[in-house]
């Protein structure tokens, strides 16, 4: 199983800060964000790792994470997403990195308390499909909310006004080979963007769309700047991922 974390956009929601850097770059307590999704990658037993980025500041992952070697990787592959097309492309980049293998796909503004470790075990011993990630949160009108019958995701609704459950698809997704035909398929929403809800309804209509509740807290560092102060408090009170080299 490979890992892909997506760390491309302009970060537009935390100018000044993204005007001269990447968002992923930006410090969260003691380290630059980029590092809490790596590390949330090898705690889950994952060593293969693609970086998506963006923009005019894509070089600074080379020179800043080299070939991941102070995470104690051999290696740290790179491609680039020419422009803001959504999640859902991104994913679709790395289908020559996936090589017919399935894929655990992180946005690199999330951190967690948690470890994923036992949920991409669970995820590997399914036939096929896709698993996501659930948190519940106090703010459902803010995520993409599922709506859970009898232990199963029956639709996904995007900001509803009138949230069904206040359990929030957080940005890990786990997904077979399928991932890339279905992007293939999709069409730009409003905002001109594929969008990874897209994705995940497919796996919904195939009967596919599996999920796991994250123990800890869950953090989306780059939704704003008072999101960012937020993750820099919390990481700095309580830690993430705790093993760091």
């Amino acid at each position: 199983m490979k890992g892909i974390i997506l760390a491309g956009g302009l970060g537009t929601r935390l100018h000044p800060l993204t005007k001269i850097t990447n968002k992923h770059l930006l410090p969260v307590y003691d380290r630059p964000m980029i590092y809490y999704p790596i590390q949330t990658l090898i705690n889950a037993g994952i060593r293969d790792i693609l970086i998506v980025t963006g923009g005019n500041n894509a070089g600074d992952f080379l020179r800043l994470l080299g070939n991941g070697k102070d995470f104690g990787l051999k290696h740290l592959n790179y491609t680039y997403q020419e422009k803001e097309g959504g999640i859902a492309e991104a994913v679709g980049l790395a289908e020559h990195f996936a090589e017919g293998e399935r894929v655990l796909i992180m946005l690199g503004d999330n951190i967690i308390e948690g470890n994923i470790k036992d949920a991409v075990e669970e995820f590997k011993s399914q036939r096929s499909g896709a698993k996501i990630l659930l948190k519940e949160v106090d703010n459902p009108k803010e995520y993409g909310i599922a709506q859970i019958k009898n232990g199963r995701i029956t639709k996904i609704e995007e900001k509803p006004k009138k949230p069904k459950s206040n359990y929030a698809v957080i940005g890990i997704y786990m997904y077979d080979n399928q991932v890339f035909d279905i992007v293939r398929t999709l069409k730009p929403s409003v905002r001109g963007e594929l969008e990874i809800t897209d994705v995940n309804n497919a796996y919904l209509k195939m009967g596919e769309l599996f999920y796991s509740t994250l123990k800890g807290y869950w953090l989306d560092a780059g939704e704003s700047i008072n999101a960012l102060l937020k993750a820099n408090k919390i990481v700095a009170q309580k830690g993430a991922n705790k093993k760091y080299f």
